[in-house]
């Protein structure tokens, strides 16, 4: 068998279903074996797309998406896409093609080392030099993203090796291969429960911080049967956003640099943080030395390296968040009465109605994005998809647009890449056609990826696309205008395209929507549509989005207006 077959054959032993990606000279003989397999590929029009699609496949069906590129300019136009799910601890594994292994070295023609370019943003990579080497290599690259904390792997696979043919044994066993990615453990030790629930029974102001590992591990319903045995209220991460439905009476908010007021002013009155698959960014606690000085740290991560890493803890459990969780539950409930109020939840309940977000007025008869993702919440499906791209559209969804299941929240949180929501709603598509998939997008950054418009449109994926359109880099025009005197460069622009005639030459649907009666109407007609839709939706050039802690401040000094 040839290590092109080999590959496609591997592949579908792992359940692959759909591929994404762009054909190329070194990529060919693969793809040639795809014509023979039950394997869907979506091409898109670029790489970065691809990536990009198969992590947002990767975050809605919890499977490892795959992107398969050529060599050179195909696999490093791949990098952006791996580094953010690099960042975002998102599974893909990327395919490379790459010159034949006699000419590696010498500067061949499309010829990049994308083993080295690739190693800081990967889990594992590898270089296959012969097809006997391909299911190994195959099975490693898929267990290894998924195993513990997930993340993007890379094979890169020289011509020579993919039209090889050798005898191919597909019944491999890397459980000792892949020892080194495995997590020291899983479950906490008794000793760790007890000290866990010693603390959380003694804490009088407890509050759990909620990340993406959370989504990853599935713990949403451990988190809630804790909570709401003890009434302990609930905040998240930007990435932990839809870990616990926000409807929740016990959710707080988002917290961090464009965080909800009441959770950054409350934290600094907590004397428990119960920290669950969170990293601890600086978008979420902008000041390190004195992020919550007052409280004492219990942090739960499958991945050891990040415990106290970045903020000092009180009891670090390395192991699985619904695992440890559930443990922690057991042992509560084995010696404690449920709670059916407490003083330190009504100081929450006062916290939550005296710090709320408020509109500053604004000259013009312009729809408001808070508005807008209001009523967007109601008339969407409670599991519809929601993807951001980066910048105001995706601060403005973490404010004021409540995620109420797992898994239905895409963004692009670590890399903060520009272009990520509308491929990563595509892949969402791909995965869960079923479902009502939506990006709120801005300008800026939707013109970074609209050519995937071509892709849904030749797929048949019809998702929506909401652009909040200021004409200008939104975010970056913000700051110049708080902190840089309203000295603008490089942010505002002359002219935008006309996005309805672009949505339509691409075979698109578009809108625009000047009132919000318009905006409804268009996004229910996307809903119930057969192609892409694309709604233009003008906002006032100067709507910021606030709260906002300035970077480098603690978070408890929040800006409300300026």
């Amino acid at each position: 068998m040839s290590g092109a077959r080999a590959l496609v054959k591997a592949l579908e032993k792992e359940g692959v279903k759909h591929t994404f990606g762009i054909i190329g000279g070194s990529i060919m003989p693969v793809f040639d074996e795809l014509l023979e397999s039950s394997i869907r590929h979506i091409t898109t029009r670029h790489e970065q797309g691809a990536a990009h699609a198969a992590d947002g496949y990767a975050r809605v069906s919890g499977k490892p998406g795959v992107a398969i590129t050529t060599s050179g300019p195909g696999a490093t136009n791949l990098v952006t896409g791996i580094a953010n799910a690099y960042m975002d601890s998102s599974p893909i594994v990327a395919i490379t093609g790459q010159v034949p292994t006699h000419m590696i070295g010498k500067m061949a023609f499309q010829e990049t080392d994308i083993i080295s370019i690739t190693k800081p943003i990967t889990k594992w990579n590898y270089q296959i030099r012969n097809p006997r080497e391909v299911p190994k290599a195959v099975k490693m690259a898929f267990t290894i993203a998924t195993l513990g904390r997930p993340g993007p792997t890379l094979l890169d696979f020289p011509k020579d090796a993919q039209t090889g043919e050798d005898e191919i044994n597909f019944d491999v066993d890397v459980s000792r291969l892949v020892t080194p990615w495995r997590p020291p453990k899983l479950d906490a030790c008794p000793e760790e429960v007890k000290k866990a629930v010693d603390m959380i029974l003694s804490a009088e102001r407890p509050v759990f911080i909620v990340g993406g590992g959370v989504v990853w591990s599935g713990a949403t319903e451990e988190v809630l049967a804790i909570a709401e045995y003890l009434m302990i209220p609930i905040m998240s991460t930007f990435m932990g956003k839809g870990a616990v439905p926000e409807n929740h009476p016990l959710y707080i908010g988002n917290l961090g640099m464009h965080g909800k007021i009441a959770a950054n002013k409350l934290l600094p009155q907590t004397d428990l943080i119960i920290a669950v698959g969170m990293r601890w960014s600086d978008r979420t606690v902008s000041e390190f030395e004195n992020f919550a000085p007052e409280a004492k740290i219990i942090h739960i991560d499958i991945d050891p390296k990040e415990v106290g890493k970045n903020v000092k803890v009180d009891l670090g459990i390395v192991g699985d968040a619904k695992r440890v969780l559930r443990s922690i539950y057991s042992e509560i409930t084995r010696g404690v009465k449920k709670r059916e109020d407490w003083p330190w939840l009504k100081k929450v309940r006062e916290f939550q109605e005296k710090y709320k977000e408020e509109l500053i007025p604004l000259d013009g008869n312009y729809l408001r994005p808070p508005e807008i993702l209001k009523e967007l919440r109601k008339i969407l499906p409670e599991d519809a998809i929601v993807a951001t791209e980066v910048g105001q559209n995706q601060m403005w969804v973490a404010l004021y647009f409540p995620i109420l299941k797992p898994r239905t929240f895409l963004t692009s949180g670590g890399l903060g890449t520009m272009g990520f929501g509308f491929p990563a709603a595509i892949g969402a598509k791909v995965a869960k056609p079923d479902k009502v998939v939506i990006d709120i997008a801005g300008d800026g950054s939707f013109m970074m990826s609209e050519r995937e418009l071509a892709t849904a449109v030749n797929e048949n994926l019809p998702v929506i696309v909401v652009i909040l359109n200021n004409s200008s880099l939104g975010m970056v025009a913000q700051w110049q205008r708080m902190f840089f005197n309203r000295r603008y460069v490089a942010t505002y622009f002359k002219k935008n395209p006309d996005f309805v005639k672009l949505a339509e030459a691409y075979g698109a649907q578009g809108f625009r929507a000047e009132t919000m009666e318009e905006l409804l109407k268009a996004v229910k007609e996307g809903m119930n549509s057969e192609v892409p839709t694309v709604i233009d939706v003008p906002i006032h050039p100067e709507d910021d989005v606030l709260p906002m802690v300035p970077p480098g401040e603690h978070i408890s000094k929040v800006v409300t207006r300026y």
